[in-house]
């Protein structure tokens, strides 16, 4: 007997779930803002961990050891950093993250983590090359975490407020890591230690996009599975999509015919008003009602598919969900056999229990405000204008990330590598030609940023020759630096003598 389409999609979109116990609870990238799930019990707006509320002393605060190596600390942040009247000079508790482990005081260099959209545990606790590079090239490790996301609100519990989210921006974040990084610079003696820019995704062009700005204090950055061309409007923003649908197509040819059978199933139950058909069939916690919450339910499928495509690694991960190893291949396999109590064995959440963290919760209504105002992620315009006009009132500077972030013409950049996985589906939007200028890189990584995770017995031989390489040209990088702060170091006192 065939699968029933629906049934099929029912059993495998479940699989973008975020982890129990992950700090955060956080989607990786919201590849498209939604509004809330008609299926989940939404956390309020503006809600944060829960536990106390982060010092708001001046400098440095409190150390809380946790993790491998890593101390949480608060760092009084400038609110606005492009304007004297809006906020007064005023400062917020910006969170970061510290490990001195394997630091030689004074000389190793200092690799500092962009962060990304969410809580910097998530990827601090996935991000296990740079400890371990970090213990080669006995460097102090940071982890800086990005303004508006878990901790480090500008505005408290009213920071994602309407009127307060004007300060979401990716230059208002730079700064903060500018401002950050040179001032633990001084805190922790390491004013002459070359900063290593590190990130993942869109991590990954903040890391680039440091060491753009920021040459004087970043000397070198690597960006994993970073979509700078795709994110600032350049190539052909359908090809995200298509990759995805490749990835599946590789592993289960006849996968990709059923899932799209699926969706066509669900838009004709949709324009037939039967929409508590669909609530029985995907098992919706609460009913479908209308056609944005038909939209919604297509979000979160779509989502499952792009997520499993993601983080389809050799080994199973809790990064952004708990997946099996090889998810796009297990779930493709699945498609032959699936059954209601079998498909129950590859939810890796329960679809009840774990919806309404991709609801209206804090990640998400911050990561919608982003992408609304300046990054535009890969669907049409019309669509990205309108949802950021209903939702956010705002309309989106289409061409703003070209011109302040040099587009595709980056031969003016340096010490930048772009790393980038064949199955990625993140890759094609990211730089691949490798020039003088710039290395560029692309191996057989199976995932998004799976560069930035630590060594596993089941990495291809393409990802350990690649980490190598990586690190390699780093520690180039740190003795190159080292090299020209001595000559600039020697220069000023001979002209001062």
């Amino acid at each position: 007997m065939g699968t029933h389409p629906l049934l099929l999609l029912f059993c495998l979109f479940p699989l973008l779930l975020p982890a129990h116990g992950a700090p955060g609870g956080c989607p990786r990238r919201a590849l498209a803002p939604l509004p809330c799930a008609p299926c989940c019990a939404a956390s309020p707006p503006g809600s944060v961990p829960s536990g106390r509320e982060p010092p708001v002393g001046p400098g440095l605060t409190a150390a809380r050891p946790v993790g491998p190596g890593l101390e949480e600390r608060f760092f009084q942040q400038v609110r606005d950093h492009f304007s004297f009247e809006t906020c007064s000079n005023g400062t917020f508790p910006q969170r970061y993250l510290v490990s001195v482990k394997f630091w030689n005081k004074g000389f190793g260099p200092v690799f500092l983590y962009t962060g990304n959209e969410g809580d910097i545990w998530t990827f601090a606790q996935n991000s296990d090359f740079i400890f371990e590079l970090a213990e080669e090239q006995e460097a102090l490790v940071i982890f800086a975490e990005h303004r508006y996301y878990g901790k480090s609100l500008p505005f408290g519990h009213e920071s994602i407020q309407l009127k307060r989210t004007g300060l979401l921006t990716v230059e208002q974040a730079l700064a903060d890591y500018a401002v950050l990084i040179t001032e633990l610079k001084q805190q922790y003696g390491a004013a002459d230690c070359p900063v290593i820019a590190f990130g993942g995704s869109y991590g990954g062009m903040l890391s680039a996009y440091m060491r753009m700005k920021y040459p004087n204090i970043v000397a070198g950055a690597l960006a994993a599975s970073a979509p700078l061309l795709s994110v600032a409007g350049l190539g052909d923003p359908t090809q995200f999509f298509r990759d995805v649908t490749a990835d599946f197509q590789k592993s289960g040819p006849d996968c990709v015919t059923a899932v799209r059978k699926a969706f066509h199933q669900i838009k004709n139950l949709c324009l037939s008003g039967a929409y508590d058909e669909i609530s029985s069939k995907m098992a919706t916690c609460n009913k479908i009602s209308n056609k944005e919450d038909v939209y919604q339910l297509f979000g979160f499928a779509r989502n499952a598919f792009t997520m499993m495509a993601m983080m389809d690694y050799p080994y199973k991960t809790d990064f952004m969900g708990h997946l099996p190893a090889n998810p796009v291949k297990v779930s493709t396999r699945t498609q032959v056999r699936i059954s209601l109590s079998e498909g129950r064995d590859i939810h890796l959440n329960d679809l009840s229990a774990g919806l309404h963290s991709m609801g209206r919760n804090q990640v998400h209504i911050t990561g919608s405000w982003q992408s609304s105002c300046k990054c535009l992620m890969p669907f049409t315009e019309a669509m990205r204008e309108q949802y950021c006009q209903s939702k956010w009132s705002v309309k989106p500077r289409a061409q703003w990330l070209q011109t302040n972030f040099w587009g595709g013409d980056l031969k003016s950049a340096s010490n930048i590598i772009f790393s980038n996985g064949d199955l990625d589906p993140w890759a094609g939007g990211g730089v691949s030609r490798l020039t003088l200028i710039y290395q560029a890189q692309t191996a057989a990584f199976p995932g998004d940023a799976l560069p930035t995770l630590g060594h596993n017995p089941a990495d291809p031989p393409s990802v350990i020759e690649a980490r190598k390489l990586e690190a390699s040209i780093i520690s180039d990088w740190v003795k190159s630096a080292r090299m020209k702060r001595g000559w600039e170091k020697r220069s000023g006192a001979s002209a001062s003598g």
